[in-house]
């Protein structure tokens, strides 16, 4: 455990350049270290948890033969293998389990060398806990939750990006951890690797729960990975608590097997090694599939996101396979650390350097200070402060929040005046030394912020490295050191940007994101709105906010002003107005603290001034604790963005782990300049959004102005159109086993709950909050040239209809990525899958003329009939689509649709049946009961002859 500590150092050192990612892994030597498993605060003590993240199945692995990875246990009968296996189970650590089975997948590459257990502060302290460093609930890799809705325990990775980029978080429920999901999903050692793989490499599933059959060369097939996997197609029909297996019937109408139709492997006698991606849990199955096996045509989230690629060949594209070669020996066991949060502690080291004196930064900073110590900085927090410009002054040692006595003290150690120049090596020393005095710097946090340029602040990065501090960073202005960011990029620490704007409210925007990476979401402050304007001859500043009943506790509002007091309006819920609000002339600001919980509803506010810039902030905390507040965050896909390739940002509105679902998100981007751009989020799987109806809302961000520092704010309001949907599966999960085959026999699981997450009220909410900032490269000087095709189409889906009509159906891309309109579609098909995609342009092309591109994001339609294609019976169509603009720049080809044309069989005409005489038997009858039965045998046949 020591050992790992130790390396956490190392692991910081290497930056990714480009790629934004809070996860501290590394690849170091095939190992795999830095994995954060972070246990949720919400989740009840329970010893055996931490156990059973360590247990695993008794039942051994054997490398070496053929198949090269099996159970010995498995001669036994599934249910017999798990529950004999679980019985005999000994605390062997379930990645210690995974570890081996990537190894042999990977081909001897890739094994896990090191895991970090975060366990809440909430649960009792033990001599084997120690204190994490860079570790937090905000770069933990895997989250330990209790399911949300209940009875949701499938493994899931979130996946904001495209194939080949890496995912957010793997997420596990504690029933999953002991055990009591295998039957359902296999040994959790295997489930572990599959959720890897999606949130490593940027694959994805093999299966497809919405379709789980396709028709090919008029045959019925499933959506398995590898092809070669046997198995039998049933459904199990129950009435009356009896349940009967039979063979799947064909749909006359879709030659397609009926509704409720199950393929379900063979156990016993299964002989294939792939895929990992399709299920895990068979037991012969220990290889990714790889090109030559891989399913090109089966209609899944692999196919349709990687270009029919497999994902093994995904995997040789990444960074980590090209950076590694094979072991020639078999690699160590995982070792584990367990880590236990404690209180936070933060040390404040403000710039206070003549600089700061220019465009009102000083008094900004003392307001958005003042929101942080009075409001953002959570009830037990140790804090402290210091000040620097050539040199660093100690305003206040660490002092513990116990109450408005301490808040109020720390406010007033806030930097009143601004002069000499700026050293903030000298405030970052400063504040180590502060923390030492009370605490070890491991895990204490930083929050720099600074206007002006050092070119000295390499000087201690080593010490930054060593003191495993995590430094969050604030750049004021357009000339803040450019190396700033490398503070918070090597200790994983949040990067900020406020301009000299006063109306963006960028500075109040990043100190409220300050909140605590380790606390419950219920404790954390949360961000409502977040408004400014510049108002002339007695304009008004009108506007709501939406208290809603997952918030209400320690509600703030904050008002800021230039010049004077404004006239400050504020109506509650049920239009009575609010006093008592604390004014501030010296930092020009007021705020109100609502006691207890806000009155549920829209408040009102109006704000009334001349020739100054006013502001409003709301802030407020969950209700509850054990009801899930609505939340938003936001992420940029990369920290630096190179003209002109696109970046993208990602804005996840959940409540807990259930999507919100139709909220209205925009972002406000800044650039070093003061100009914005305003971009409307959306979660419709088309353009940079990967997947539809998930709560995380994308769009591509291409209006670059200028080189240097931008910042992104995000508005999320939920009304009318929000809502949530019934939850039957997880997007990027391992599957659910519907059942096995053994020695003949169909063996059920129970059929997967339908989770059904569908609010009884609308969500009505308001939220902001800050994405941070990133910095851009290579922007060439106005005018901007255009070189941004149309976004890629990655939502294409062909039916039949009609006359052997072909149905396609798309959302439309822009002439720039998914902005405007393209100029025109290209659509080519071909009866080859492969051909279409490595001979596009040589394919055949379909008449467009009619075609005309709509406005981004709009649905298109368009309805064709293959004219040089015999298209008849059985045949396969593929068909893609390529768009163009108006400079000729021409998109990625889409998603490849499938349609077989299926014509049902005529059904011949009823035969009348004929009439046969009733043999004479009467029930006075002396025929013995066997010559009765012999007469009836006879009367049948020749029924069954005349119907022929």
């Amino acid at each position: 455990m020591g050992s790992f500590k130790n390396s956490i150092f190392i692991l910081v050192l290497h930056l990714l350049e480009g790629a934004l990612s809070d996860s501290l892994i590394q690849l170091n030597n095939n190992g795999y270290e830095g994995i954060v498993i972070a246990i949720d605060p919400n989740v009840p003590e329970d010893e055996t948890l931490i156990q059973h993240i360590e247990v695993s199945l008794k039942c051994s692995l054997h490398f070496g033969e053929t198949p090269p990875l099996v159970f010995l246990c498995e001669q036994n009968p599934l249910s017999q293998f798990l529950n004999t296996c679980f019985s005999r189970a000994v605390r062997k650590d379930m990645v210690t389990d995974a570890s081996p089975y990537l190894f042999e997948a990977t081909e001897k590459r890739f094994y896990f060398k090191n895991v970090a257990i975060l366990i809440p502060e909430n649960w009792k302290t033990k001599p084997e806990y120690v204190k994490p460093k860079l570790e937090t609930y905000k770069n933990a890799d895997v989250l330990v939750a209790e399911p949300n809705p209940t009875g949701n325990d499938g493994p899931y990775t979130e996946q904001m990006g495209g194939c080949g980029e890496k995912g957010d978080r793997i997420y596990l429920t504690p029933d999953f951890l002991a055990g009591k999901k295998l039957p359902q999903y296999g040994p959790q050692g295997r489930a572990f690797v599959h959720e890897w793989a999606h949130l490593r490499w940027g694959v994805f599933n093999e299966y497809n729960n919405d379709q789980k059959f396709y028709l090919s060369k008029r045959k019925i097939k499933p959506v398995i990975c590898s092809a070669a996997i046997t198995g039998e197609n049933v459904i199990q029909t129950c009435q009356g608590g009896s349940c009967v297996t039979k063979q799947c019937k064909t749909d006359r109408k879709t030659g397609l097997y009926e509704e409720g139709c199950e393929f379900i492997p063979h156990n016993d006698s299964q002989n294939d090694k792939a895929s990992i991606m399709y299920s895990q849990s068979i037991h012969t199955v220990v290889e990714f599939c790889k090109e030559k096996n891989h399913n090109k045509e089966a209609p899944n989230e692999q196919n349709t996101k990687c270009n029919l690629r497999s994902t093994w060949e995904v995997i040789q594209d990444s960074e980590d396979f090209k950076t590694t070669t094979p072991m020639t020996t078999q690699p160590p066991k995982p070792t584990f650390s367990l880590l236990q949060i404690g209180q936070r502690i933060v040390c404040l080291v403000l710039d206070k350097s003549g600089s700061m004196t220019i465009g009102n930064r000083l008094n900004r900073l003392n307001q958005a200070g003042k929101l942080f110590l009075l409001q953002t900085v959570e009830q037990g927090s140790w804090v402290g402060m210091v000040t620097f410009d050539s040199a660093a002054y100690v305003k206040s040692e660490l002092v513990q929040i116990n109450g408005a006595t301490e808040r109020d003290a720390l406010t007033k150690s806030l930097p009143t005046a601004a002069s000499g120049g700026t050293s903030i090596c000298s405030g970052l020393r400063s504040a180590f030394t502060v923390i030492k005095k009370k605490y070890p710097t491991d895990g204490a946090e930083i929050v720099l912020l600074t206007d002006g340029e050092d070119n000295t602040i390499s000087t201690c990065f080593d010490e930054v490295k060593q003191s495993g501090a995590i430094i969050h960073t604030v750049a004021l202005g357009p000339s803040a050191a450019p190396e700033l960011e490398e503070l918070s990029k090597m200790t994983g620490g949040l990067q900020t940007y406020a301009s000299d704007q006063a109306q963006n409210n960028g500075l109040v925007d990043a100190f409220a994101a300050l909140s605590s990476g380790n606390k419950a979401v219920s404790q954390r402050s949360i961000q409502l709105e977040s408004r400014g304007l510049t108002l002339q001859n007695n304009q008004w500043m009108n506007g709501t906010v939406t208290v809603d009943s997952t918030v209400g506790k320690d509600t703030l509002f904050l008002i800021t002003w230039t010049t004077n007091l404004p006239q400050i309006l504020l109506w509650d819920p049920s239009g009575k107005q609010q006093d008592g609000f604390v004014v501030d002339t010296n930092t020009k600001m007021a705020y109100l603290q609502i006691p207890d919980i806000a009155k549920i509803g829209t408040w009102k506010y109006s704000l009334q001034a001349s020739s100054q810039t006013l502001t409003l902030t709301v802030t407020s905390r969950a209700s509850s604790a054990t009801l899930p507040p609505v939340t938003v965050t936001a992420k940029m896909n990369q920290d630096t963005g190179k003209f002109p390739s696109p970046m993208v940002v990602y804005v996840k509105v959940h409540q807990g782990t259930k999507p919100i679902l139709r909220a209205k998100v925009t972002a406000l981007i800044e650039s070093v300049d003061g100009k914005t751009v305003t971009l409307e989020l959306l979660d419709n799987g088309a353009g940079a959004d990967a997947t539809k109806d998930d709560g995380i809302y994308s769009r591509y961000f291409i209006a670059y102005d200028t080189n240097g520092r931008y910042s992104v704010k995000v508005w999320a309001l939920g009304g009318v159109n929000t809502a949530s949907q019934k939850i039957s599966s997880q997007k990027n999960g391992a599957m659910y086993i519907p059942g096995w085959i053994e020695n003949g026999e169909v063996k059920w699981n129970p059929p997967r709950p339908e989770v059904n997450s569908v609010q009884d009220k609308q969500v009505c909410f308001s939220r902001t909050s800050s994405g941070g900032s990133f910095v851009a490269t290579d922007v060439p000087k106005a005018p901007i040239p255009d070189l941004f095709p149309p976004c890629k189409i990655t939502d294409l889906k062909a039916k039949i209809q009609g006359d052997n009509l072909i149905n396609l159906t798309w959302t439309a891309p822009g002439d720039d990525y998914d902005y405007g309109t393209a100029d025109k579609y290209i659509i080519k098909i071909s009866t080859n899958i492969l051909e279409l995609r490595d001979k596009f342009n040589e394919s055949l092309q379909v008449n467009t003329t009619l075609l005309i591109p709509k406005e981004a994001n709009s649905e298109e339609v368009f309805v064709f009939k293959p004219e040089a294609i015999t298209f008849t019976n059985g045949t396969d169509l593929f068909i893609a689509i390529q768009a163009v603009d108006k400079v000729s720049l021409k998109s990625e080809i889409s998603n490849i649709a499938q349609v077989s044309l299926f014509i049902p069989p005529e059904i011949p005409p009823e035969k009348p049946s004929p009439s046969l005489p009733c043999p004479d038997i009467s029930i006075n009858s002396t025929i013995p009961g066997i010559h009765i039965l012999k007469i009836m045998w006879k009367w049948l046949g020749e029924l069954q002859i005349s119907l022929g």
